[in-house]
């Protein structure tokens, strides 16, 4: 019987600490989802009294009925107090979770040095505390926080704190390496012992400080821990957690081990791109698994091989974790998922077409550029529809003006667009907050009258990326935008060296986008059904 392992993920609590990175309360709900999908067991939501949007999160989130176990995060009671009337634990059981997961002091020097108490008490905060969530019929795991070094200082009282918490009810005894600087064969040496020990199941919560988070997370498994901690793409305070992107591939195809089903886990790729644009964090290219470059190839020997067998040089087959084989010197790069989307979208597409080739090289000189098609969809889609559907151009982009001024310490937007809607000249401003703003405003009151169905339509995130940060205020700059109406969501991407002409690209892309559907599903005006609204790139 294949040992299962359950996925315990903390990219909403633990990855937000990590430098940069900001959440607000939307975004943790659409990461949430992603996750849910993913099929993780745990996701920590944070902790529900600590702030307005962790608390935004818990109450919402009870609405999206995920398969996950949401779970909430605080620490033991206070020094010398009652655990029913200790406001952090009361706010947890009161939030509705299942499952919470509280974090306890388990090195006798953090005891004496953070805590300032005796090593008795600490036992009793922790019997305390998790007696007090058992009691209130919630599952609780206990993270042993600095477990590791308090293991290799004074190793009788950090068994002692686990064996406290075990006897209170813990469900999971999670063993953490909060410093991030044990090593792989230390870990699996002192969660050898511990199995030996204690009878509740244990886990494992590593940090990356020597590069060495997946590895001691692996480490762990292998000597009996049966859940792992840790972040989407790593993300977390200092050098990160524990990469999940890496570990679940690892454990499922490389050790065996059950972890999330066969088709969720084709969705890896999808979920670390999606997570890092919501972060507004780059992500790196050689990233294992998932990066843009990990079964990248390029020239030489490794192409002429890759072309005959992709086994020679590649580990797993890319398709498993969602990734795809990309080879860097041939026409063939990245034409396969092209022309497979084409014909998703009904459109006459082959490998042997010259236009299809005219399509591939714009695609690639467009990604040259800095668009990124993985987190936009629907730009990429319009791009495709264009170069190989029949579409009527009801709209055009004849020019667009932004002004701005500041009056009495207070700045105003208004923007100017001049369009041919269907053979109609459209003349019309708007204001808005901030430029963006009024450019969306604008375009949206220049179509109205023609496509009342834009209404509808709300822009619903909007993110800017820098790359080529050595260029300074002159660098290109990468616009997403998401877009929703009752019935869909989709993202746009623009790009341009002007902030102002990226986020104009991605909202028309959108606009584009919603009238592609207004027809494909006969919503449209009947005036304009037939048509849908088209720019060239």
């Amino acid at each position: 019987m294949t040992t299962s392992i359950k996925i315990f993920d903390t990219t909403l609590r633990d990855g937000t600490q990590g430098e940069g990175i900001s959440l607000s309360a939307d975004d943790k709900l659409k990461i949430a989802q992603k996750l849910d999908a993913l099929g993780v067991h745990y996701i920590e939501g944070g902790n529900p009294g600590s702030n307005g949007k962790d608390i935004e999160f818990f109450q919402r989130v009870k609405s999206l009925n995920l398969q996950s176990k949401i779970t909430a995060f605080g620490s033991t009671r206070r020094k010398f107090s009652q655990a029913d009337q200790d406001s952090s634990l009361v706010r947890i059981a009161e939030s509705g979770v299942p499952a919470a997961t509280l974090v306890g002091k388990s090195w006798d020097f953090h005891v004496h040095t953070a805590l300032q108490t005796t090593l008795e008490e600490n036992l009793s905060m922790v019997y305390d505390s998790i007696a007090y969530l058992k009691h209130r019929g919630m599952e609780a795991l206990f993270d042993s926080e600095h477990f590791f070094d308090g293991y290799k200082n004074n190793p009788e009282y950090a068994v002692a704190v686990l064996r406290k918490a075990q006897d209170a009810g813990a469900d999971w005894l999670v063993l953490c390496d909060t410093n991030g600087g044990t090593l792989p064969g230390e870990i699996h040496e002192i969660v050898s012992r511990i199995r030996q020990e204690l009878t509740a199941p244990i886990g494992i919560h590593t940090h990356n400080d020597c590069e060495l988070a997946v590895a001691n997370s692996l480490a762990a498994i292998q000597a009996g821990a049966r859940q792992v901690q840790g972040t989407i793409n790593g993300y977390g305070e200092r050098c990160g957690n524990a990469n999940l992107c890496s570990i679940i591939p690892n454990l499922q195809l490389k050790m065996g081990y059950d972890v999330i089903p066969e088709e969720k886990l084709r969705t890896l790729t999808g979920t670390a791109r999606y997570v890092s644009e919501i972060a507004n964090v780059n992500m790196p290219v050689g990233q294992a698994f998932v990066g843009n470059a990990a079964f990248a190839h390029k020239g030489g020997i490794h192409v002429s091989a890759i072309m005959k067998d992709s086994k020679t040089y590649e580990h797993i087959e890319p398709e498993l974790v969602g990734n795809k084989q990309r080879i860097l010197v041939s026409e063939l790069a990245g034409q396969s998922n092209i022309i497979s989307k084409a014909q998703s979208l009904g459109l006459d597409i082959n490998a042997n077409n010259e236009q299809t080739k005219s399509i591939m090289d714009h695609i690639k000189e467009l990604e040259h550029q800095g668009y990124q098609f993985e987190a936009a969809d629907a730009s990429l889609e319009l791009l495709l529809r264009n170069a190989f559907g029949e579409p009527i151009e009801v709209f055009k982009v004849d020019s667009f003006k932004v002004l701005m001024e500041s009056t009495s310490g207070q700045m105003n937007s208004e923007a100017i667009v001049k369009l041919n809607v269907d053979g109609q000249q459209v003349y019309t401003a708007a204001e808005g907050n901030g430029p963006v703003n009024a450019l969306d405003n604008a375009l949206r009151k220049a179509l109205v009258q023609f496509y009342p169905k834009i209404e509808e339509i709300h822009l619903s995130d909007y993110k800017v990326r820098v790359f080529d940060e050595k260029d300074a205020t002159a660098a290109k700059v990468r616009v997403l935008v998401e877009s929703s109406n009752v019935e869909n969501t989709w993202s746009t991407v623009g790009v341009s060296s002007n902030v102002i002409e990226a986020s104009w690209e991605a909202l028309v892309d959108s606009i584009r986008y919603a009238l592609l559907n207004m027809e494909k599903s006969n919503t449209a005006p009947s005036d304009n059904s037939e048509r849908i609204g088209v720019v060239n790139h």
